[in-house]
Order: structure tokens, then C-alpha cells, then sequence
């Protein structure tokens, strides 16, 4: 098998293929390109889109050159896999604004000095916004059946279930296959990558590839990646994990690695970090809490770099040793002036939005869940007063990992 689809499936990328003995035997013979395609419907991609990146970073290990749609075109439409209502339609510099930021964070994630595998970046808004609509329903439209549209997933669950699907979403599985259509003639890329969600919108664009001009495409799909817990990788209680690192701070996203799940460390080393499998195999029966380390850093690395990485491990220590003033751990500024509505300490995680709700953070309170400078705290009433505190400031720290520094100004 192909070096790069052995990989694939090492790691557990691996989905489905549309024909993966041909795609080997031709990733053998020559370099090929082959596309990813990003929604821009918000500022930031999270980690939901990391397995994508890392597919886009063994294709550049192997020699491959990815191109990254992103989709500012398709965004105007909304792409309704997955969805059980239609997205929201976004402004014309909502959208750029978002184009432009998440360029920025795949940049940050790929190599673009190789001339070989530099990534090449396009917009589908290019090739969609001048679209006639009855040459693109002469030349595109005929190769599509209404009862092979219906049958789709992203189609058929929306109508299962009696929920609206406008026309406007309807038509998005063919602007995607279109859009492989045009990476195919004007780039010669002849493999598109995706989630599994999107199965039949890739083979949507094999099939049309193929009876338009007769050429070879392949599709390749990865798994949804779920934890342990069955939670779908990328949503948590606190939120989205973002890759902005204005979004999220370096030392977060590695405590969210950190936090990993037992049952997951082996399985995230291999898909979320550029760890050769050998060496995973190798180290897998280690301590478990230096594996979570290891995972930590690795995915941090590629985001923050290594500096940042090292100094989210070294605060991590340190805010479990009881030090608060490490520069790197995270921490928020609340007015001075609101001490004088004796907040108390329930207000003062809620200020902090490491919790949202009162009954949780109750429960948290009986349970000796919550410390301040590492002192357990039992008394919901708990009145925070300055006067016990160094330099205006103080820890706060929920559960054994997630720590806070508290700055009144």
C-alpha cells in the first residue's frame, strides 16, 4: 500500500475511500494534489477541523500538494450536513473578515516555504459568484438526479425528521461537486479529503468529474472523532477549543490536552500529533500523566510553538504548587468598584466564566471543589475582602485543573 494511505490508516484517519487500491497505485507513480475545503461561517475554526489540518500536513510529509478551499462562496449558501436547521446568512465582510482569519491559522499549521507542497489557497467565490445560472443548470445541472440527491444523508434527515430544507441549501451538494470539477481543471487535483458527513458530496464530484470530462477523482473521508465519553471532538462544557490564539490562550489550549481523557491518550497522539506511530507503540504502556504531558505539548507546539508550549507546562506545575504569579497562567481583571456589592464567592466564579451556573457551583462548594490560593472554600457565602490578599490578587482554582489568577484593578 501507498505510503501515504498506510499512514492514513495507521493513525486512524481512514474512513471510507471511493477506490483506494487505484488512489495507492497512483500516489505511488507521481505526486498529486488534493483539496480540503473550510466553511467560513465563524472567525475561528476549533479543534472540530484539526483531524482535517493534520490531513493536510501528512499529504505535505508525503511529498503531496493540499490546496485548502475555503468555501466563500459555498458559505454564502450554507452547507446543510450535519444540520437540523438552515445557518444563518452572513454579510459580505463578516465573511471576508473570516477568510482572512482562518487563512492565518492554517498557515500557522502548514509549511509554506516547500515550492513542492506549499499549500495552495483558494476561494470558491472566484468561480461561483459569476455563475450563469442557465449555462450552469445546461452544463453542470443535467448530471444530477433529484431521486439520487434525495437519498443523502444531509438531505433525507432534514425531510425524515419534517424539518425545512430551503432550495438554497439543496443546491449546495452541486456547487461542492462543481467545486472539484474546477480544482480538477484548473489545478489538476484529482482527490478531495473530508469528513465522513460529506460522503456523498464528494462522490457527488467523482461522479461529475467523471461524465463531465472523462477524468479519474478519487474521495477519501475520515471518522468522526468522538471521546471516550462519546462527546463529539471539539465541544466541551466551557465551549469551543478555537485555534485563534486570540480566542483561546496557549496555556488553556494545553490544559484542554492535558485533560485528555485516559482512554484517548494513545488514540489523540496518533491523530493530533506529528509523532511517528513507531514511537507511539513504543511509549504507550508509559505513565499515563507524562503521555497526557507529551500529547500537551506536541499538539500545542504546532499551534503557539514550542516556547509557548514549555510555558504552559511550567505554569501548570506551578499553579498546582500553590504559585500565582506565573506570567503565562491565565488570568482576568474585575473592577475594584464591584467589591462594594460584596461579591461573593459564587459571583466570583461566575465574573470568571470557569462556571455558568449557581446550582453547579454549590455542588462544587460542598464537594471541596473550589479553593482559593489552594485553601478549600465550604461557605457559599463566602465574602471575598482584599485585605487577605497579596497585591490585589489571588488563585482561583475548580476541581483539580482548571486554575485562574484573579486581578482586581
Amino acid at each position: 500500500m501507498n505510503k501515504f494511505l498506510k499512514e492514513f490508516k495507521d493513525r486512524g484517519f481512514y474512513y471510507q475511500c471511493t477506490n483506494d487500491t487505484e488512489l495507492s497505485s497512483l500516489m505511488d507513480n507521481r505526486k498529486i494534489k488534493a483539496y480540503i475545503g473550510f466553511d467560513c461561517t465563524a472567525e475561528s475554526l476549533h479543534i472540530g477541523s484539526l483531524l482535517q489540518i493534520m490531513c493536510l500536513r501528512l499529504l505535505q510529509k508525503h511529498g503531496h500538494q493540499p490546496i485548502v478551499l475555503i468555501g466563500g462562496g459555498t458559505t454564502r449558501i450554507g452547507d446543510p450536513s450535519g444540520k437540523d436547521k438552515t445557518r444563518k446568512i452572513l454579510d459580505e465582510n463578516k465573511i471576508n473578515k473570516n477568510i482572512n482569519n482562518i487563512e492565518k491559522i492554517l498557515r500557522t499549521f502548514l509549511n509554506t516555504e516547500d515550492e513542492k507542497t506549499k499549500p495552495i489557497f483558494v476561494n470558491n467565490y472566484d468561480w461561483l459568484k459569476n455563475l450563469n445560472y442557465i449555462s450552469f443548470l445546461r452544463e453542470i445541472g443535467k448530471h444530477f438526479t433529484i431521486n439520487k440527491m434525495l437519498t443523502f444523508d444531509s438531505v433525507k434527515l432534514r425531510l425524515d425528521r419534517e424539518q425545512s430544507l430551503s432550495y438554497m441549501e439543496f443546491n449546495y451538494m452541486i456547487l461542492q461537486a462543481y467545486d472539484f470539477l474546477e480544482l480538477n481543471k484548473k489545478n489538476n487535483c484529482v482527490l478531495q479529503i473530508g469528513g465522513s458527513d460529506q460522503w456523498g458530496n464528494i462522490v457527488n464530484g467523482v461522479d461529475l468529474i467523471k461524465r463531465y470530462s472523462g477524468n479519474q477523482a478519487y474521495g477519501l473521508t475520515t471518522p468522526l472523532i468522538t471521546t471516550a465519553s462519546g462527546a463529539k471532538m471539539g465541544k466541551t462544557e466551557s465551549g469551543a477549543i478555537w485555534l485563534d490564539k486570540n480566542f483561546l490562550s496557549a496555556y488553556d489550549y494545553w490544559q484542554f490536552w492535558r485533560n485528555t481523557d485516559d482512554r484517548d491518550v494513545i488514540k489523540f497522539l496518533n491523530i493530533f500529533t506529528d509523532l511517528e506511530t513507531d514511537k507511539i507503540n513504543n511509549i504507550k504502556d508509559q505513565n499515563i500523566n507524562n503521555l497526557k504531558i507529551l500529547l500537551a505539548n506536541k499538539a500545542t507546539e504546532m499551534l503557539h510553538g514550542i516556547d509557548e508550549a514549555q510555558n504552559a507546562e511550567q505554569s501548570a506545575k506551578e499553579a498546582f504548587s500553590g504559585n500565582i504569579d506565573s506570567a503565562n497562567l491565565p488570568s482576568i481583571d474585575i473592577d475594584k468598584q464591584k467589591l462594594s456589592s460584596k461579591l461573593t464567592i459564587i459571583d466570583i466564579v461566575l465574573l470568571s466564566k470557569l462556571e455558568k451556573s449557581k446550582s453547579e457551583i454549590r455542588r462544587l462548594i460542598k464537594s471541596n471543589g473550589i479553593k482559593i490560593n489552594n485553601e478549600i472554600l465550604n461557605d457559599e457565602n463566602f465574602i471575598i475582602d482584599l485585605k487577605n490578599y497579596e497585591n490585589n490578587s489571588f488563585k482561583l482554582s475548580i476541581g483539580k485543573k482548571r486554575h485562574l489568577k484573579i486581578n482586581f484593578v
